[in-house]
């Protein structure tokens, strides 16, 4: 029986699907009410450095295919367990999980916020859209890609179309003048490219969705890369916009700023329409972490660094354990309306330094991996050597330094990574020793990874030792 396999735009859509979230419409607003259109360098700079991760993470799926605990399974080939586990566990479970909660959050302000009069609290629109979204991936990968592909490309193409419309001032009577860069310094624009890098951050969640892709190893880095520069052209359409209809001030100190553009723009049609876009950039992105975390959570299980019920799947084929745990995270912490506070937008650069970290080690894998196996056919390979991978892990190093603009800040990031650091490496050292009792940094056989990935090695082997597992022998009497 054939399986119907997902297309270009499916790749497409479960790209753009986590990168176009409000919270990225939020920091959009801030990075350009602090420095005007210049934002658009730092914007193209933070681009550029994820399309060169794009570059680097697709070599390693053409190596390494169909795996679907991605990254995990890429670094554990190349450094080991001990470095797999903290840059997984930390850089996407706990992270993304936090990241996705206060999406929701803010989703549910701002549905309260535009509907004042139904009297309901943002709690409740977030508990019912993650009931709601947990139901559709319990449905498995299929329903999930239908999903995604209307809400991405509906999102995609009505910020594009709101931003198009205030480029060309479609509503001259409403027009602001204001200066068009409030400041042209290089530092300035640099120290915002950390900002901007969240913009783009996630297109490598179409990974664990690579083998339900037809002929993935060309689809996969063209799909990322599409949608990466798709993005990008409508950030710039509505940066202008913004520009154009909303004072530079107002539009750092919303929490809504496309709801605030959309009024200026349109009125209350602009207003509702936005709503809209929330509603799309919620469901978007929730929809693409609560599936892709699932997955990976799954293949991570599969090499033995999780516990092994989250390999368990439905009837649908879906790692419905995992659903359960990521959307149900979620969906208490909404429902205590715990994601509200002030720190959000400090918890999400705090997050943003671990994904970061991740990208470097995905740029370390490619190194590594050219290395080992040199010889190895890669259906993709990124062009001119190992400049590329240096020159992102540079780029990305950097703007963990930039994170935050004022010194302050960005201390008490690293202070708090530092913590979380911790205790993610006394985990992975009690996990990888006690449980795994494996060397923390030898790394895997790429084949033995890659066996790994098959459905019969946990019944032959276990997944925690990797070692066969032994079998009674019938006694002779």
């Amino acid at each position: 029986m054939n399986e119907k396999k997902l297309g270009l735009p499916s790749v497409i859509a479960t790209s753009v699907g986590l990168i176009v979230a409000t919270s990225c419409l939020l920091s959009l607003g801030q990075g350009s009410s602090a420095i005007g259109e210049t934002f658009i360098i730092s914007m193209i700079i933070a681009c550029v450095l994820n399309i060169l991760f794009a570059l680097s993470v697709s070599e390693i799926n053409s190596l390494m295919p169909d795996l679907t605990g991605g990254l995990a399974q890429y670094t554990l080939a190349c450094m080991g367990p001990f470095i797999t586990i903290i840059v997984m566990v930390g850089g996407y479970l706990v992270c993304n999980t936090m990241i996705s909660s206060a999406e929701c959050a803010m989703f549910g302000n701002t549905l309260n916020n535009v509907f004042p009069e139904l009297g309901l609290s943002g709690s409740v629109y977030c508990v019912v859209l993650l009931v709601i979204l947990i139901a559709v991936n319990l449905r498995g990968i299929d329903m999930f890609a239908k999903i995604q592909n209307v809400v991405a490309y509906g999102l995609i193409t009505s910020l594009l179309i709101m931003g198009i419309l205030g480029t060309i001032k479609i509503n001259p009577a409403n027009v602001v003048m204001q200066p068009v860069v409030l400041s042209s310094n290089f530092s300035d624009v640099t120290g915002l490219c950390g900002l901007a890098f969240f913009l783009f951050i996630g297109c490598e969640y179409a990974i664990p969705i690579a083998n339900q892709v037809e002929n993935p190893r060309k689809k996969l880095p063209l799909g990322m890369i599409i949608s990466l520069v798709l993005i990008c052209i409508m950030q710039i359409f509505m940066v202008i916009g913004f520009k154009n209809y909303t004072p530079w001030a107002d539009l750092g100190e919303s929490t809504t700023p496309h709801v605030l553009y959309g009024t200026a723009l349109l009125g209350k049609f602009g207003t509702y329409w936005m709503a809209l876009v929330s509603i799309l950039a919620v469901v978007s992105s929730v929809n693409t972490i609560i599936s892709s975390l699932a997955y990976i959570a799954y293949g991570m299980a599969k090499i033995g660094l999780l516990p092994g019920f989250f390999m368990k799947t439905n009837k649908k084929g879906a790692p419905w354990i995992g659903i359960l745990i990521f959307g149900g995270v979620m969906l208490v912490i909404n429902a205590f309306g715990l994601s509200t506070s002030g720190s959000l937008s400090f918890l999400i650069l705090t997050g943003t330094v671990f994904w970061m970290a991740a990208y470097i080690v995905t740029h370390i894998n490619v190194l590594i991996l050219r290395k080992k196996l040199p010889k190895a056919p890669r259906v993709f390979k990124v062009p001119g050597g190992p400049v590329i991978p240096v020159i992102g892990s540079i780029g990305l190093l950097w703007m963990i330094w930039d994170i935050a603009s004022d010194n302050a800040t960005r201390m008490s990031i690293y202070s708090v990574c530092l913590i979380i650091l911790a205790f993610l490496a006394v985990y992975a050292f009690v996990w990888v020793k006690k449980v795994m009792k494996k060397d923390l940094f030898k790394a895997y056989p790429v084949e033995e990874v890659m066996a790994m990935e098959n459905e019969l090695y946990p019944v032959y082997n276990d997944p925690k030792t990797g070692e066969p597992r032994v079998r009674p022998v019938a006694s002779v009497k």
